[in-house]
């Protein structure tokens, strides 16, 4: 499994995932799942990943192959109008590979898998979208600034709590950081390294493009002390009454 998680700000735009993936306790090894594009001056992009491996490096690929030998009748995510349009080249790529390997497999295999994919393109507006496996997609609002993809549930509740679209670049930062930890903490199928990209609105490149790793000294007392600073609050409410 995996989870990553992407907020978009009226500052900018935060993209974190994990590396883990497992089929099953004795086979989890470490994969990459978040990826970048950039074209100096005109565009920004980031897409992560999640659910069935050989789906979403199939998409991938596939997206960059089509970089390298581009051809006049299939848009790129370099050709591309609008972040919309790129979603759409995402979507219809993600669409190709799900026909292809369905057909071509017979059996009961999970083909779900889910791409975040966001960025800004010069004179265009910064936006966020969720791929689905049928190739289709939503796009975040200012009431739901955030997507989570994979195993969500550990990571919400800090997100709910804190993000809206005027929460300043750097808490979202944070906020995505302890997201994670949280989710690291409470399932095993979620874990290190992490893959991090963050974004400033009108910028076009990546502000931070960093991967953190197990034994990243930083994280490690950041995750300690938001350990210590939920401890501490329990205490205090140990104080009221209810």
């Amino acid at each position: 499994m995996t989870y990553c998680v992407g907020i978009k700000l009226n500052q900018g735009l935060v993209v974190l995932a994990d590396t883990r993936t497992n089929a099953g306790v004795d086979n989890i090894s470490k994969v990459k799942k978040l990826f970048t594009w950039q074209m100096p001056g005109d565009r920004c992009i980031v897409m992560a990943t999640a659910g069935n491996l050989g789906i979403t490096q199939a998409v991938i690929s596939e997206i960059n192959e089509r970089l390298e030998v581009p051809n006049l009748n299939e848009p790129t995510i370099y050709s591309a109008a609008t972040m919309f349009e790129v979603a759409q080249v995402v979507g219809e790529t993600m669409r190709k590979v799900q026909n292809r390997f369905r057909a071509s497999v017979i059996g009961s295999v999970d083909y779900e898998a889910t791409i975040l994919v966001a960025g800004q393109r010069v004179n265009g507006q910064l936006r966020m979208f969720q791929v689905y496996s049928d190739g289709n997609f939503i796009e975040a609002t200012d009431d739901a600034p955030y997507f989570q993809l994979g195993e969500h549930k550990y990571g919400k509740p800090i997100l709910d709590r804190v993000i809206a679209v005027d929460t300043d670049l750097q808490d979202g930062v944070i906020c995505a950081l302890l997201s994670m930890d949280s989710t690291i903490r409470s399932n095993l199928t979620v874990g290190m390294p992490l893959d991090l990209a963050v974004m400033r609105n009108h910028t076009l490149q990546f502000e931070q493009l960093r991967r953190i790793e197990a034994d990243d000294q930083q994280f490690f007392e950041f995750s300690n002390a938001w350990s210590n600073a939920l401890k501490d609050a329990f205490s205090e409410m140990r104080l009221m009454d209810v």
